[in-house]
């Protein structure tokens, strides 16, 4: 299990609540005769007269096609423009060389299935992310059954009446697509402020990856996706992970419907605004706090290579 498929599974909520609850107020007048889709109403005055058809005209030549029917070579041809000259770059003297290399390599997936932390996020998280997904379901067939029970009773019912009733059901469906997709959200930060958490105490300066790479004399570390050959020893994705587990067992995510966002604004801890200020240096600390992002800051290994 990978960071970006932690990801896309903490997501489906969020895509399954849009999905299911997308269609608009006019989505509703779909096949009323018959043919298994929306309802429609009855107008709301029925002495108007039948529409007129509407009679449909091709052009001649649309645009596009003009575009598409232009030689390929006036669409293509670069444009001739000025080069002014440049200076030859100055002369370098040497300097030392840099040290030999000593090569390690890390399996970043390896090392989070070896993590506890990470096991837990999945556990718990995951176990959020279906109960959201149920819920969506329950709800669909509840406004689905509401529909349905509408359409048996049209034929009762006045057309204001049909109007106020399909009313409020837009009305439920824009309130479930709001409410599911901010606690899908909520779902999603939870896990980028538990994920952050693994990749702060593997990827820091002073971090687990260091800390092991100085203990081997490496000083320098590969993915092990980049690397088409190498030896046991170079191998330190089994040393990583046990440390990890030694370090960081256990991971801070924060309660089943609490906002990470308003965690973030209570001042409770610090947020990726502080650590973002503490990265770009001094002046930036000196500046005015602002609104913590909702994302991490920086680009992870963890994220590039999962």
């Amino acid at each position: 299990m990978t960071l970006n498929s932690l990801m896309r599974t903490v997501s489906a909520g969020a895509l399954l609540a849009a999905s299911l609850f997308v269609s608009t107020p006019g989505a509703h007048a779909q096949a009323a005769g018959g043919n298994g889709g929306w309802f429609v109403p009855k107008a709301a005055h029925p002495d108007a007269p039948p529409p007129r058809p509407v009679q449909r005209r091709v052009p001649e030549a649309a645009p596009e096609e003009e575009e598409e029917a232009a030689p390929s070579d006036q669409q293509q041809a670069p444009p001739v423009l000025p080069l002014p000259p440049i200076p030859a770059p100055p002369s370098i003297a040497k300097g030392a060389p840099p040290p030999a290399a000593v090569i390690g390599v890390i399996n970043v997936q390896a090392v989070m299935q070896i993590s506890s932390a990470w096991q837990e996020i999945q556990q718990v998280l995951g176990a959020r992310r279906d109960r959201l997904a149920q819920a969506v379901q329950r709800e669909e067939a509840a406004w689905r059954g509401e529909q349905q029970k509408l359409q048996a009773q049209a034929r009762t019912l006045t057309s204001d009446q049909i109007q106020l009733r399909e009313r409020h059901l837009q009305e439920r469906r824009a309130k479930d697509q709001h409410d599911f997709g901010g606690q899908a959200r909520i779902i999603q930060e939870a896990a980028q402020v538990a994920m952050h958490q693994i990749e702060r105490e593997l990827e820091e300066p002073n971090g687990i990856i260091a800390a092991v790479a100085a203990a081997h004399n490496m000083n320098l570390i590969l993915h092990a996706e980049q690397v088409v050959l190498h030896v046991g020893g170079q191998d330190i994705t089994e040393e990583v992970g046990a440390q990890l587990n030694k370090a960081l067992p256990h991971v801070f995510i924060p309660g089943d419907g609490v906002d990470p966002e308003q965690l973030a604004r209570s001042g409770k801890m610090p947020t990726t605004a502080d650590e973002q200020r503490q990265a770009q240096g001094p002046q930036a600390q000196g500046a005015q706090p602002q609104q913590a992002p909702a994302s991490a800051p920086s680009e992870s290994v963890l994220r590039q290579h999962h």
